[in-house]
């Protein structure tokens, strides 16, 4: 059984020709409820990573911010905001979302 739970995903992730299956669908916060972004995030105050609210506040006047912001979310990252994560990584989320689903997350959470 241990096996089948590894390989099915994997199956499922070539079956869609190397993107994840589309969720087009979900509104951009069910989304990032859906692949564990609001596990560390939320829109208003920081928990294990910065809010979105500060994120956007960040990136506001920065013309690399959605470049910057697709890039994390696909290779994940650490460093940019340790007073608040005390130095822990984001994990990379590259083969949980496709890039439209990415892109609808980076403007998302750059309207917060």
């Amino acid at each position: 059984m241990r096996l089948l739970s590894l390989v099915l995903p994997v199956a499922v992730f070539v079956a869609f020709g190397g993107q994840p299956p589309a969720t087009n669908k979900l509104t951009p916060e069910t989304l990032a409820d859906r692949i564990g972004c609001l596990d560390c995030h939320s829109v208003d105050k920081k928990k294990t990573g910065p809010a979105y609210r500060d994120v956007a506040a960040r990136y506001k006047n920065d013309a690399g911010a959605r470049v910057a912001l697709t890039r994390k979310i696909k290779s994940g990252g650490k460093g940019n905001w340790t007073e608040i994560t005390g130095g822990k990584a984001m994990p990379p989320h590259s083969a949980l979302v496709s890039e439209d689903e990415i892109s609808q997350l980076v403007t998302w959470i750059l309207s917060r």
